[in-house]
């Protein structure tokens, strides 16, 4: 396990072509939003797995291959964020965003531990631990899942036709939440990545769930809402789907998540 800089995070906006409208819910999705779910939400999200690792870093293959465990659980949302700042390892990792490194230290920096390293895992914007450890996660789950209860804000997230269309519901009755980030994740599902130096060398690493863009795209204010955005206009190469994540603050607690299916 790996420990990297802390540094404060910084964050890159959508432009405002790509989101098409932000408008209240009517009907049914507002009426869904009255108990903090869309009327048109599936399995409800348990936990959203955020996966910090490195190519250049030989702690991480491990928590990669057990990622896709929990990526194939219908009530979680498993990410992987590649890092940069074990490019000068050896090897340069053909996926690290600098956008990821900000934001785990924006994790670090609003919990106050100053905790960054790989493989970790933060679970709903809140508990970190080793990404490696199955013990670890599944015991994060349980008792974030339960905090995350008290203030779920539903999300529906689907394609159509060139768009993709974004549901959010209002705040959970007796919550005084009212302002949260929306992000969207473009996303590649399954990746093989075959490394020729530093410290897995000679190995071919594999992956689940790369972020290839995670961008703001609005706010969330409370109330049941619709965000419908062009597809093409966040598309990524090797990307072939998306997750919505609603967050309260910078490196604060998730809200509320989903992701299209594959």
């Amino acid at each position: 396990m790996r420990s990297g800089p802390i540094c404060f995070a910084v964050w890159t906006a959508l432009s405002l072509g790509a989101v098409l409208a932000i408008y209240p819910v009517p009907s049914a999705m507002a009426q869904g939003g009255a108990t903090g779910e869309p009327a048109a939400a599936g399995t409800r999200v348990k936990a959203v797995l955020e996966l910090f690792t490195s190519q250049g870093c030989s702690s991480c293959p491990p928590a990669d291959a057990l990622l896709k465990t929990y990526a194939s659980r219908p009530d979680v949302v498993a990410l992987t964020l590649p890092v940069d700042y074990w490019d000068y390892l050896g090897w340069k990792d053909t996926f690290a965003n600098a956008k990821h490194s900000l934001r785990q230290k924006a994790y670090a920096k609003k919990r106050g531990d100053g905790r960054v390293y790989t493989p970790q895992v933060v679970v709903n914007g809140q508990a970190h631990v080793n990404g490696g450890s199955a013990a670890d996660i599944d015991r994060a789950i349980a008792i974030e899942s339960a905090k995350l209860e008290a203030r779920r804000v539903g999300v529906d997230l689907r394609v159509e036709g060139h768009q993709l269309v974004i549901g959010l519901a209002g705040a959970p009755e007796g919550s005084d939440l009212r302002e949260a980030n929306v992000w969207l994740a473009v996303v590649q599902r399954e990746a093989e990545v075959p490394i020729k130096s530093g410290e897995n060398r000679g190995r071919t690493l594999s992956y689940v769930n790369v972020v290839r863009e995670l961008t703001s795209i609005g706010m969330w204010s409370g109330i049941p809402q619709t965000i419908r955005i062009d597809r093409e206009s966040v598309a990524q190469q090797g990307a072939d789907r998306f997750a919505v994540l609603v967050q309260h603050g910078k490196g604060g607690p998730l809200l509320g998540a989903a992701i299209t299916e594959p």
